[in-house]
């Protein structure tokens, strides 16, 4: 017997898109029409958190509910294995119809392929933006056109032909705006006579801090001739090299999210014809944040705000109140609780999310999370040069520990440095400026948020660095 209330899920996760360049976010450099309608028709979550912030492990994350340590995909080399309890999974066994399209990223052949879904196709690894080779259990082939559209056709296609007694359960996972960032011909003029601005901290000096974020190689000057698509024109200066690399990098990225955000639109308005938008949830959100010229970078990896941030805006007509806001922590863990909360079924123990379903109807439990656990991993790639950290965020701190050590984690450099931390007050210093970590007048926030670290890492089950002398 199939519930009648239980209601579609319909979840669209782009790679690498972030919330500050979405319009409903107060975007300065962006217009995203059909996301907007998405947060003014349902709710904007203003603080939900990445807890590692890269591609995979975050996928990981998402589909299983649970930390890193626990689901065994700590970095980018790691792959999931496809016996793990998925959110999807445990839908399908309830009656719902799933499919995933568009990117993967967790691994390739049998043991990673996904499993739980009814149908999919996906992206071999990164994938192409142009005729993309896509993967389903039939095999590998070229799909024409350009992978945004692709997905979303795909995806469009499924709905018209599901079950309709059903309801369904459909992931729609753009490769947008992963780097190279390359635009389709319907938006390869867009800004194309505009002066994107730079972002506060676009010349950083990275002073005041650990090493990390110096020694990290994520720069303008990092980029290279294939994400430029263009050869820097001769005679200019250092620091008007900096700007001409950042305009190429920033409007590629802003026209390929605009595609993303026209086949947003073809969804909503598909819910539309079929009146099935009062009976669906229709989430966007991207697997992590990324840095939009912020402190000169682009990327992702640092637990810094920009990159720790997700979007996540959130629309069921029948329980979420349009055009409302929540300021309460949601982490990339809790989506799969919230997905079986509304479906009637039940969240297993080993899952370590919890659901939010509260938070959308403008209710706060009192217990509800007041502090995060952040962990990455993947120390020293050799290309990004990121140093694996943790550390613990609440609403007006954050503490940060580079253990700087891959402690044997696939992908992760040999090379170790010295430990350092980082401590900030987010309230004085929003764009994480200036360490107070060793300013006495901290002391007592610093033993407060260390206690609050230790704490976290034993709640879910994940070990202190040995060096952790915080």
């Amino acid at each position: 017997m199939i519930r009648s209330d239980r209601p579609n899920i319909l979840f669209v996760m782009s790679d690498d898109h972030a919330s500050h360049a979405m319009s409903c976010y107060g975007s300065r450099i962006n217009r995203t029409p059909n996301l907007d309608r998405i947060a003014d028709e349902g709710m904007r979550f203003d603080n939900c958190f990445c807890t590692n912030g890269i591609c995979t492990p975050s996928r990981a994350a998402i589909l299983t509910g649970t930390y890193n340590h626990v689901n065994g995909v700590t970095t980018l080399s790691t792959h999931m294995d496809n016996r793990l309890t998925t959110y999807p999974k445990l839908l399908r066994e309830a009656g719902y119809q799933t499919a995933i399209f568009g990117k993967w990223h967790l691994g390739q052949g049998p043991a990673h392929e996904p499993a739980g879904f009814d149908d999919w196709c996906v992206l071999p690894g990164q994938g192409l933006y142009h005729s993309p080779v896509m993967i389903d259990p039939g095999g590998k082939r070229v799909h024409v056109g350009y992978v945004t559209d692709v997905i979303t056709d795909m995806s469009l296609q499924w709905l018209r032909n599901r079950d309709r007694s059903r309801p369904f359960a459909l992931m729609v996972h753009h490769k947008a705006p992963h780097r190279e960032w390359e635009p389709d011909a319907a938006h390869a003029q867009m800004y194309e006579d505009e002066e994107i601005p730079e972002p506060e901290t676009f010349d950083d000096d990275y002073r005041n801090r650990s090493a990390a974020p110096a020694a990290a190689r994520m720069r303008m000057e990092d980029l290279q001739w294939k994400d430029l698509k263009a050869d820097v024109p001769s005679g200019l200066s250092p620091a008007e090299e900096r700007s001409w690399r950042y305009q190429r990098y920033i409007k590629d990225y802003l026209r390929v999210v605009a595609a993303v955000d026209d086949n947003v639109g073809r969804l909503l308005d598909y819910l539309d014809r079929e009146g099935l938008a009062e009976d669906t949830l229709v989430i966007y959100t991207s697997d992590q944040g990324f840095f939009l010229g912020d402190h000169g970078w682009f990327d992702k990896r640092f637990m810094y705000e920009e990159s720790l941030r997700m979007p996540f805006v959130a629309r069921l007509p029948r329980e979420v109140k349009a055009g409302t806001t929540c300021d309460e922590f949601v982490l990339n863990v809790d989506f799969a609780p919230l997905f079986l909360d509304l479906a009637g079924v039940a969240v297993p123990d080993e899952f370590q999310g919890r659901s939010f379903r509260p938070l959308l109807h403008g209710e706060t439990p009192p217990d509800w999370q007041r502090s995060m656990y952040y962990r990455y991993w993947m120390h020293g790639d050799g290309n990004h040069n990121v140093y694996a950290h943790y550390g613990v965020r609440t609403h007006r701190h954050k503490l940060i520990h580079f253990y700087n050590d891959g402690c044997g984690q696939p992908g992760s450099g040999e090379e170790r440095h010295p430990p350092e931390w980082e401590l900030f007050d987010l309230q004085a210093d929003r764009n994480e400026l200036r360490s107070l970590y060793h300013d006495e007048a901290h002391a007592a926030v610093r033993r407060e948020l260390t206690d609050e670290l230790h704490r976290l890492q034993a709640a879910v089950g994940d070990e202190r660095y040995p060096l952790d002398d915080g």
